[in-house]
């Protein structure tokens, strides 16, 4: 009797995306990405990897398991506040709700009271007015480099910029500032050294074909040791005497002063020693969507907002909403993890190394994204085996932790005290892949990490 081929028994593609779970995802879900899930199945049982009577359940658990977006929720435990890789800022509850409210049809270029065009992001504006008195004028656009770019551009296309050699920084994944602002037709004018630069460097350097001085803050890293630089507020007097303007690129986007980084330049204090404009970044220290601010002199930032690059790099709605919300919803979360207390993350390690049967250590977290290089956040960690973090990340939900010096560290700074419990339950679960989990957890407790 001659055998039937398996894989004619695998349930043909109609009678697949008839599936009651198929139907239910269609409102999340496209026919495309629908039929590739059951094409995928379908494939696998074809090579023999999964038996055709199993197909249908793959079929369901595939569907169900595919989101509308690739990326995935992540439980920070890597004591890292402003984690570029994780999105740096997460939004607080208000940002949240103000994202939702703008997904559909809004205000955001109409006055409704005339029914008339308006200025864009009005209400952004005037949150930043009321947070930052000093500002004349607020703009925001997609990012903090469009921030500089636009200011660069419409002060200095074809002219010169002039800054330290010190201030020449790479900002990240390769991108360095000489490139950037030479991508906007300005010409660098570098003055000083790497370690000393004075105001008379910046006096000998001004001339006629000056566009403006750029201040850049160092953000990710510090000069110590036989070091000078100009100040603020003298290098504002020199650029009114000589009619240029200064530009001061403070990075981290803090409004206000923050006692707790007195290092780390903030736009009120700047605009008080008389820089014309500031440009920071609105998802690090401020705490709001990935953003570029530019505050300052009101016809300086009526220039920017009439070039034509700004068009370019503007703020969509969701950016608008989350941003304004951010402003005047008070503390955010970047704020509340910076600011955590020791004693508070000292408990909540301990009650869930006990959970555990692990060891706690001191542990120093760090602000990130370039904000306050090198001041540490004192917290305590649960010290965990390597081996556990390759399951922490790839588990749901995914948890990051530290690796150093051959432990996996859990830092609860950055995790909020509600998720406790799904921390508990994504270890206990990454354990659990293990071969032997009791020295995932044994491991000697050892000095600070």
């Amino acid at each position: 009797m001659q055998q039937v081929d398996p894989r004619r028994l695998i349930p043909r593609t109609d009678r697949l995306l008839a599936l009651p779970a198929v139907a239910a995802a269609r409102p999340r879900l496209s026919e495309t990405v629908l039929l590739a899930l059951v094409r995928d199945v379908q494939d696998r049982a074809r090579r023999g990897e999964l038996p055709p009577g199993e197909v249908e359940d793959a079929v369901t658990t595939a569907v169900q398991a595919r989101a509308a977006t690739r990326l995935q929720p992540v439980l920070n435990a890597t004591g890292v506040v402003v984690h570029t890789n994780l999105g740096r800022a997460p939004l607080g509850p208000a940002a949240v709700d103000a994202v939702l409210a703008a997904s559909g049809y809004v205000d955001v270029e109409l006055d409704l009271a005339t029914g008339v065009r308006s200025r864009r992001g009005a209400g952004l504006r005037a949150a930043l007015l009321a947070a930052c008195p000093a500002a004349e004028d607020a703009l925001a656009v997609n990012n903090g480099a469009a921030a500089l770019v636009l200011a660069t551009t419409a002060l200095a296309a074809g002219r010169e910029v002039v800054i330290s050699r010190g201030e020449l920084v790479e900002i990240g994944a390769g991108f360095r500032l000489p490139d950037l602002i030479a991508s906007t037709g300005a010409r660098l004018r570098e003055v000083g050294t790497t370690n000393r630069t004075h105001l008379h460097d910046y006096a000998d350097a001004i001339g006629p074909d000056t566009g403006c001085i750029l201040k850049v803050h160092p953000s990710n890293f510090r000069v110590e040791g036989f070091t000078a630089g100009a100040p603020l507020a003298d290098l504002a007097a020199l650029a009114a005497e000589r009619g240029v303007p200064l530009v001061a690129d403070i990075g981290s986007g803090l409004l206000a002063p923050d006692p707790a980084l007195p290092d780390e330049p903030d736009a009120a204090t700047t605009l008080a020693a008389s820089a014309d404009l500031v440009t920071a970044s609105g998802d690090k220290l401020l705490g709001g969507p990935q953003a570029g601010l530019l505050l300052g002199r009101a016809d300086l930032v009526t220039r920017l907002s009439r070039h034509p690059l700004a068009r370019a790099v503007r703020a969509d709605k969701l950016t608008l909403a989350a941003l304004e919300a951010t402003v005047t919803a008070g503390e955010a979360p970047v704020t509340r993890y910076r600011h955590a207390d020791p004693a508070r993350l000292r408990e909540r390690a301990e009650r869930l190394a006990g959970a555990l049967g692990a060891p706690v250590v001191q542990h120093d977290g760090r602000v990130g994204g370039g904000g306050a290089p090198g001041v540490p956040l004192p917290s305590w960690a649960v010290r965990l085996d390597e081996a556990v973090a390759l399951p922490l990340r790839t588990g749901r939900p995914a948890v990051l932790p530290r690796v150093h010096d051959g432990a996996c560290l859990l830092d609860l700074r950055c995790i909020p005290e509600a998720d406790d419990g799904r921390l508990l339950a994504a270890v206990q679960a990454a354990l659990a892949t293990l071969p032997d989990a009791s020295s995932a957890t044994s491991t000697p407790s050892s000095p600070s990490a």
